[in-house]
């Protein structure tokens, strides 16, 4: 194949704002993943991008029908206050001392949480850097290891839990909640509940019920928004404002975005374009696994929440017709400029099943000069450890795209509370169009059912017993040939 012309990659992140897309808060350019810059073999061509137009606008307007009928409640988060008032309200009524949050959650109830306050520079890894920030622990699974050592040096007068599932009966957050409950109890008494918050349903469910019942302070999820598509509610904006990040510029990020996926026109949408530029490299290319790329390390828990929101939305069993599909994209975390050390040679010369898409964000919070020294290093000297990574990014995409491999960018003025919101929105609108497109119900999870009935089945939870016996059955047949020691 011929060598294809590569694009300037000199430009600001405004030059690079490809079709349009004045509206938006962030910019796409996708001219590598496209025919003219990698190849009739790896790149779409104009023509089968346009083509899928109708299917995008049909789409969207079934998305903004179910919007505007208040039952899909994900798209209309970022212009709601309330509960921000609500939050803050309570933050400033907090007891004295509290240092420390414990959140309780897992997927959706915690992925986006943390997210939100690392890519706004609160990093849970480096809280020694920021003493004036309370700290945010998420454990984010059962394994005892973690919350053990976490409830054995946190003390409980300077910590508030948070305990947060949509549905109030998710297993792994139940019984952290009560180990952690019983902690709380064990070093304040009678002051327990006032360190301990829920965000679940507001009308129903056995969290809900907890906390009516032990009068603690309670925040909802609104009924018409899933777990995975939550970080505009009290799931994200808590923490955020427990850590005193800018919760109000977030939701105005998001709001601008949102405002710019309602454009009926797919190169101008830039929700839409990313949902079909994915959709359509899957279906016509064959590159079904999807690789996010940040290169920020603020943004590496992003690429994970990526994972879940993508992974459990589209990949389905079944379509909206009830037909069988097995059909749905792979996603894949990771970050610049790490994974070229670790993912690098696979994206570059493995199988071409992949369209990778990098994040840039062109001014970041903080740099630092590498200084100048003779000898091997000195052409280094004068360049800056931001200008490093993005060259890396640059040189990454370019060799991506010298052998065919697409790939796109995103581009970030800045990570601040406006583009991180911009950012999150930009996902939750791609997925749900792309569950249009792929044909698929994006905000149920079907295949995440079975596995909880089996595993409340083995805890001799009450109303499983079936699936108790349906343990039994599959681990009966298994044959005791085809295992090891």
């Amino acid at each position: 194949m011929a060598r294809t012309a590569m694009p300037d990659f000199t430009a600001s992140p405004e030059s690079v704002r490809t079709h349009g897309m004045n509206t938006s808060p962030l910019s796409i350019d996708y001219s590598l993943c496209m025919s003219d810059g990698v190849g009739d073999r790896g790149g779409l061509t104009d023509a089968e991008l346009d083509a899928e137009a109708p299917a995008f606008e049909r789409g969207l307007a079934r998305l903004l029908g179910e919007v505007d009928a208040g039952r899909l409640g994900f798209f209309t988060l970022p212009k709601e206050r309330a509960a921000l008032q609500a939050i803050d309200a309570y933050v400033g009524s907090l007891p004295e001392g509290i240092t420390d949050v414990l959140m309780l959650g897992i997927g959706g109830s915690s992925l986006g949480a943390k997210a939100l306050v690392e890519g706004l520079g609160a990093s849970t890894e480096l809280a020694f850097t920021q003493p004036e920030r309370r700290r945010l622990h998420l454990p984010d699974n059962s394994d005892p290891g973690r919350l053990a050592a976490l409830l054995g040096c946190l003390e409980p007068r300077a910590t508030l839990v948070v305990a947060v599932s949509k549905s109030g009966g998710t297993v792994e957050t139940a019984a952290a909640l009560l180990v952690a409950r019983q902690w709380l109890a064990q070093g304040l008494a009678e002051k327990a509940s006032e360190h301990l918050v829920v965000i679940t349903d507001p009308e129903g469910g056995s969290l809900h019920d907890l906390a009516e019942a032990e009068g603690l302070e309670a925040f909802s999820i609104p009924s018409n928004v899933g777990g995975r598509f939550s970080v505009f509610t009290p799931v994200g904006l808590l923490p955020a404002r427990l850590l005193g990040l800018d919760a109000s510029g977030l939701l105005d990020g998001a709001a601008a975005m949102a405002e710019a996926c309602r454009v009926p026109t797919l190169r101008d949408n830039p929700a839409g374009l990313l949902a079909t530029l994915h959709v359509l490299h899957q279906r016509l290319r064959g590159h079904g696994i999807h690789v996010l790329m940040p290169y920020a390390d603020a943004l590496r828990p992003f690429a994970a929440w990526y994972v879940q929101l993508w992974a459990e939305s589209l990949g389905k069993r079944l379509d909206r017709r009830g037909r069988i599909v097995e059909s749905g994209p792979t996603p894949l975390p990771a970050v610049g400029a790490t994974d070229q050390h670790a993912q690098g040679q696979l994206f570059v010369e493995g199988p071409r099943d992949k369209l990778v898409t990098f994040v840039r964000v062109a001014e970041l919070a903080h740099d630092l000069t590498i200084p100048h020294e003779d000898g091997d290093y000195a052409y280094l000297g004068g360049h800056s450890l931001a200008q490093l990574l993005d060259f890396e990014r640059r040189g990454t995409a370019l060799a991506l795209a010298e052998g065919g491999r697409p790939n796109l960018t995103i581009g970030l003025p800045r990570l601040d509370a406006h583009g991180l919101g911009a950012l999150f929105f930009l996902y939750q609108a791609a997925t749900a169009i792309a569950g249009e497109l792929y044909g698929v119900n994006a905000f149920d999870q079907p295949g995440v059912e079975g596995g909880k009935e089996l595993a409340y089945g083995l805890l001799g939870r009450a109303g499983y017993a079936e699936a108790a016996a349906r343990v039994r059955d599959l681990e009966a047949a298994r044959s005791k040939r085809h295992s090891l020691g």
